[in-house]
């Protein structure tokens, strides 16, 4: 079954959560709809030096496919007068990730969470702990959804799915992953898990033997 987009409300906005391979993709487009130029807001945003700095880091650090050297050139040119760029123009000289051009009826700019946040953080630092909050809250609501909060002691799913969870730590630590990554990868698995466990009534019988 496909994820379904959620919304979110900060500050009067609602805005789109949009899954994009298990992540968290939020529209951009959402955040400045109420904002007059609010489109322009984002093309000024990405034509901005300290913005395409933080894109290209971010997508060396995820995305194995991103065309490096394209990116410096693009960093020489921002800054100046004549420099402009859209998302489109990005994601087709570097082939990044973490920023989408969507089409059809949800239609807009979606970028990942990290992304998101730190344009938020642009329009505004209030704007920014409120979409942060209203985020939290609806991952959580995702979660006591699969049936953490249901019982006050972890049943064998729970138990099954934690020590999993803390294998694959290990693992991950070995990687060399930094925690935040850590943190996105072992939620999403345990998401997984707990759905795929939850539907399972063979764990259910081994608890009662």
């Amino acid at each position: 079954m496909a994820a379904k987009n959620k919304k979110i409300t900060v500050q009067g906005h609602k805005i789109t959560v949009f899954p994009v391979q298990k992540q968290d993709f939020i529209s951009l487009t959402d955040m400045v709809h109420d904002i007059e130029n609010g489109l322009v807001l984002i093309e000024k945003w990405l034509r901005n030096k300290n913005t395409i700095e933080f894109l290209g880091i971010w997508e060396e650090i995820y995305n194995p496919d991103f065309n490096s050297p394209e990116f410096e050139g693009i960093k020489n040119q921002a800054g100046l007068n004549r420099f402009a760029l859209s998302v489109k123009q990005w994601i087709n000289k570097t082939n990044a990730i973490g920023i989408i051009a969507k089409a059809g009826r949800y239609g807009g700019t979606y970028a990942h969470k990290d992304i998101t946040f730190e344009f938020a953080s642009w329009i505004s630092p209030k704007f920014k702990l409120y979409l942060i909050k209203e985020f939290q809250r609806l991952k959580e609501e995702e979660q006591k959804q699969l049936g953490w909060d249901i019982r006050n002691h972890a049943n064998v799913s729970q138990l099954l799915c934690l020590a999993n969870l803390e294998n694959l730590n290990a693992v991950l630590i070995a990687e060399g992953l930094i925690q935040p990554e850590r943190l996105t990868r072992l939620n999403q698995i345990a998401i997984s898990q707990m759905r795929i466990l939850l539907k399972d009534k063979v764990v259910e019988r081994i608890g009662d033997e």
